[in-house]
């Protein structure tokens, strides 16, 4: 029992030699300005597609009028003809959402690894020049601000951001 105490202490002892610190992942993604800068390509990336749907559903609107102010004027076979365009758009309208939506989702993913990526690379980098054994980010459940290098992190990924 004794040696196990003393073995514990050992074990404390060297710890303290170890240098630790943390990063708030979330804190640093979304103050980068590579965050922000991602966030202006994808809209840019997805304007002409959301005007193309709103589009699309004012024309359908427009026809659903079209049928409400002159479908008793209507022959039968024109009234069929105008609801199964109606239909028809609606259709292609509903498919072409959630292809949007999907595709919308895949570039966000693939906008948010690259900038964990670099993040990532960023923090490496940071806590070896800082002499930094371990750098420890999510499921922690306390940490005294001395030890959290986020704000380093996210001064760095501005000063990288500048620089290109």
């Amino acid at each position: 029992m004794l040696a196990a105490l003393f073995l514990g202490g050992a074990g404390a002892v060297q710890a303290a030699d170890y240098k630790i610190a943390v990063v708030d992942p979330n804190r640093v993604v979304e103050l980068s300005p590579q965050y922000a800068a991602a966030g202006k390509a994808l809209q840019a990336e997805v304007e002409d597609r959301e005007r193309d749907l709103r589009k699309q559903q004012e024309q359908i609107g427009e026809l659903k009028r079209k049928l409400e102010r002159e479908g008793a004027l209507m022959s039968e076979s024109e009234i069929q003809r105008l609801q199964n365009d109606i239909r028809s758009r609606t259709r292609k309208l509903k498919y072409e959402q959630d292809e949007f939506q999907e595709d919308f989702a895949l570039r966000q993913n693939e906008l948010r690894t690259k900038l964990s990526k670099q993040v990532q690379e960023v923090v490496v980098e940071l806590a070896k020049e800082l002499g930094i054994d371990m750098v420890v980010s999510e499921g922690v459940v306390y940490y005294s601000p001395r030890i959290d290098i986020s704000d380093k992190v996210i001064e760095r990924l501005k000063r990288d951001s500048a620089s290109k």
